[in-house]
């Protein structure tokens, strides 16, 4: 039975509410958008961070625990989204969310369960073995969103080349995050880094945070963001397709992310004493900086092809 329709303004709050505390990174480059692709982005996050927080047990992103029965917790979030992609109300806030924005922007399904499947590898309990691997998790939990992120921008659905860019940055944010959270993952039995990538640095497995591995692990962690980078500056040929405004949000996200994996790189032995973030001045910062170049963007970040190098999101 579907459940009463909610006001639209009071889902949009909601979702407000819920970026704000989630992410503040990405708060900060939502308020750049005009005001109706702004109430989108929410309506997006919203949702994406619910699912992530049911699946991995979290509150707002923030202290992720093992999850006591993983299947259950995917099939809720598979039930709910079906349901909100169908065009019923769901009387769950986040869920209601996915439904209004899908429903505006002509959002392609399939991005939404390509994200799922994401949340289902982690359930399984899921490691990469190699690097592409890897970039296959990367595009489920991230890559996916960075399609749907354009889409929500006016991006047509169809478009490829530019929702290759997008997908681009997607994966250079979840790059950058496998990076900064190693040693938090592990805390809950989970590692990122490709098995290849482990044998190749001499680094038994389940022991990459011991001590003695520490250097090791540095070097690995630096491909990370090294990997990230290369994304990162594909993702900004994409911008020139864009809107003024929003070019601006995804320049200054680009740049407040990226910062987090050059940040992890220069730490170096010490990337995970503390969790390496961007204060508001920094945020500031990036900010004012991507507003010249959103401006610019036709000249600095003039479409060419697309390194034939990079990983490439499956179609």
């Amino acid at each position: 039975m579907t459940a009463t329709p909610p006001r639209r303004e009071a889902v949009v709050a909601a979702a407000r509410d819920s970026i704000r505390i989630g992410s503040k990174s990405f708060a900060a480059a939502s308020t750049l958008f005009d005001a109706r692709t702004r109430e989108r982005a929410w309506l997006l996050y919203a949702w994406c961070r619910a699912c992530d927080d049911i699946a991995d047990g979290q509150d707002m992103g923030h202290d992720a625990q093992i999850v006591a029965d993983p299947a259950a917790a995917l099939a809720r979030i598979r039930g709910q989204t079906d349901r909100a992609l169908a065009g019923e109300w769901t009387g769950e806030m986040p869920f209601d969310a996915l439904h209004i924005v899908a429903e505006e922007t002509r959002m392609p399904h399939r991005f939404a369960h390509d994200l799922i499947e994401g949340f289902a590898l982690d359930a399984r309990g899921w490691m990469p073995r190699t690097e592409q691997d890897l970039m296959q998790y990367c595009y489920h939990v991230a890559g996916a969103v960075g399609c749907m992120m354009a889409v929500v921008m006016g991006v047509d659905p169809e478009d490829d080349e530019t929702l290759d860019r997008a997908c681009d940055l997607g994966l250079a944010f979840q790059l950058a995050n496998i990076a900064r959270d190693i040693e938090a993952d592990d805390r809950i039995g989970r590692c990122y880094v490709p098995m290849d990538w482990l044998v190749e640095m001499d680094i038994p497995p389940g022991q990459h945070m011991k001590p003695p591995f520490r250097p090791r692990l540095t070097v690995l962690a630096r491909r990370l963001a090294a990997r990230a980078a290369l994304h990162e500056a594909s993702a900004r040929q994409g911008t020139p397709a864009l809107g003024f405004r929003s070019a601006w949000a995804v320049l200054s996200a680009a740049h407040i992310y990226g910062a987090i994996a050059r940040t992890v790189a220069r730490r170096g032995d010490h990337a995970w004493d503390h969790r390496a973030g961007t204060g508001k001045l920094e945020k500031l910062g990036w900010i004012v900086r991507a507003l010249g170049e959103s401006t610019a963007r036709r000249r600095l970040h003039a479409p060419k092809p697309r390194s034939d190098q990079l990983w490439t999101r499956p179609r």
